[in-house]
C-alpha cells in the first residue's frame, strides 16, 4: 500500500459570502467523507490550515504570504493509503473539495 498526500487547493475568497449555516454544511461533508473514507481504510490523517497565510521562506528571506488577495492557496491536507496513483485518484474523486477548489494528489516517497 502506497501513501499519498491530497493538498487541498481553493480560492481564499470563496466562502466569504456563505452564512453560518452554509459553511456548516460544507464542513459537515467534509467530516462525512473523512468518516467513510477512514473507515474504509483509506484516509489515514487530515489537517485543515489555519487562514492566516503563514511564512514564505525563500532565499534567506521570511515573508508573510500568502495574502488574502492571492488567486490559489492550500488550505489543508489529507493523507491517503491506496494502492496505486489509479485507486488514489478514486479516493480523491469524491472528495466534497472539488466543488470548490482543486486537488493536487503526490505519492509520498518510501522510507
Amino acid at each position: 500500500m502506497a501513501q499519498y498526500v491530497m493538498l487541498l487547493w481553493e480560492n481564499p475568497s470563496a466562502f466569504v459570502d456563505a452564512s453560518p449555516a452554509e459553511m456548516q454544511a460544507v464542513i459537515q461533508e467534509y467530516v462525512a467523507w473523512r468518516q467513510r473514507m477512514g473507515a474504509a481504510g483509506k484516509v489515514t490523517g487530515g489537517l485543515k490550515l489555519t487562514d492566516d497565510g503563514g511564512k514564505r521562506l525563500k532565499g534567506g528571506t521570511v515573508q508573510d504570504g500568502p495574502y488574502a488577495e492571492a488567486h490559489e492557496v492550500i488550505g489543508g491536507l489529507f493523507q491517503i493509503d491506496a494502492t496505486d496513483y489509479a485507486d488514489a485518484v478514486a479516493v480523491a474523486s469524491s472528495c466534497p473539495h472539488l466543488r470548490n477548489g482543486w486537488i493536487e494528489l503526490r505519492e509520498v516517497e518510501p522510507t
